[in-house]
């Protein structure tokens, strides 16, 4: 049995972790580790079972290790990877128990898919995709690499979300719309019209705003 080190170990660091105990509940799938930050005081003022065991930036993997990835900005996630990646590092994906995938959608390596995330049919999820409680995914949607699609989402039947976007709590997009590489879809916006590559968008119907990059 591999050890599970979490990577990052910030407010989602800790919720990715009761998502891995609860998929040891039902079958023990690793020997959890911990985490590794490269803020060595992350987890303090915080109640928690585990510790930060290194930074990220100094981590070596070995062979009896395995990463779960718990990074929400898009851009980091793809850094940090690149450079665990680099020194050998195997990530895995951790699928809650309560999510739902259907037939014939295909899932890339390395997600995560939080309580009652529901996957619908044909969809195809890349690498390295987060998405968070109560998000629907509708049939043929096409998530890129390293999107993170926060909780209470709805990507509708046909919508091709880009690499390395974002989009905001109870954000949606209607059937068939393209949202572009690297865009953030703001915190309850609605999507009506296609959306080009590295834009910031807010409201209903959702706009092009200057916005601050997550962090």
């Amino acid at each position: 049995m591999k050890d599970l080190i979490i990577v990052g170990a910030g407010g989602f660091g800790r919720e990715l972790l009761q998502w891995c105990k609860d998929i040891q509940k039902i079958k023990k799938e690793w020997n959890i580790l911990g985490f590794i930050d490269d803020n060595p005081s992350a987890l303090e003022g915080y109640e928690c079972d585990y510790e930060v065991v290194g930074t990220i930036s100094s981590w070596k993997p070995a062979a009896d290790q395995v990463f779960a990835l718990a990074i929400a900005n898009p851009e980091i996630k793809e850094d940090v990877i690149n450079k665990l990646e680099n020194r050998g590092a195997e990530f895995v994906s951790i699928i809650h128990p309560d999510a739902r995938v259907g037939d014939f959608s295909k899932l890339g390596k390395g997600i995560v898919l939080y309580p009652n995330a529901r996957i619908t049919v044909n969809v195809t999820i890349g690498d390295f995709v987060t998405i968070l409680d109560n998000t629907s995914v509708g049939h043929d949607a096409v998530i890129g690499d390293y999107t993170t699609i926060s909780a209470s989402c709805g990507i509708n039947g046909h919508v091709h979300v880009g690499k390395s976007s974002f989009f905001g709590c109870n954000a949606s997009a209607i059937p068939g719309i393209q949202i572009g590489k690297g865009c953030h879809i703001g915190i309850g916006s609605v999507v009506v019209n296609n959306i080009k590559s590295g834009l910031h968008v807010f409201g209903n119907p959702a706009k092009k705003i200057a916005l601050p990059k997550i962090q």
